[in-house]
């Protein structure tokens, strides 16, 4: 398990409360390792050149959001909750936690990008496009390192309007140099 994730574990066992009645064990929530658990994208925003001197608050945040994203739509690996009620709860928790912990730092830039990444993420699940919200993440997590680029805020623009070459477009973002 990562760093940030064991302090985001340690963090929510301090907030005490339901949340931290919530917290797993050991490894991810739904019985498998960590490791099978889906790639996190707040490694890459903590090593961005807009975020690597303070890389270990950005990851820790983007954490806490990407651990609410996955418990409204898929394997958390920190938080157990089996009640569908309980799970929106803990994710909007957890959202709450890291956008708290980011606008702290005063980055409204990276504010407004996960606001969208939660947003059009969100979408995505609406629409049954599982890859193009995972597209997302890793585009998402790219711009809060790096700074969105044009090529990323068109790709939002064309999963806003549901067109078909979004996916292609938020890959082609989150690999941009």
């Amino acid at each position: 398990m990562s760093a940030a994730l064991e302090h985001l574990r340690a963090l929510l066992r301090e907030e005490g409360g339901l949340i931290a009645t919530l917290i797993s064990p050991g490894s991810h929530s739904g019985g498998e390792p960590l490791s099978a658990a889906p790639a996190s994208p707040a490694g890459v925003a903590a090593r961005g050149p807009r975020t690597r001197t303070r890389g270990a608050e950005y990851e820790l945040l983007v954490e806490a959001i990407y651990e609410g994203y996955l418990l409204h739509y898929g394997r958390p690996r920190l938080v157990r909750a089996e009640e569908a009620d309980l799970r929106l709860l803990a994710g909007d928790r957890l959202y709450a936690i890291g956008l708290a912990r980011l606008v702290a730092l005063g980055d409204t830039l990276a504010v407004a990008e996960l606001a969208d990444t939660i947003s059009l993420s969100s979408l995505a699940h609406g629409a049954g496009a599982q890859n193009l919200a995972e597209a997302v993440w890793e585009a998402g997590g790219r711009a809060v390192g790096w700074g969105p680029s044009e090529r990323h805020e068109r790709a939002k623009q064309l999963v806003l309007e549901g067109d078909p070459g979004a996916l292609e477009a938020m890959r082609t973002s989150a690999q941009e140099s």
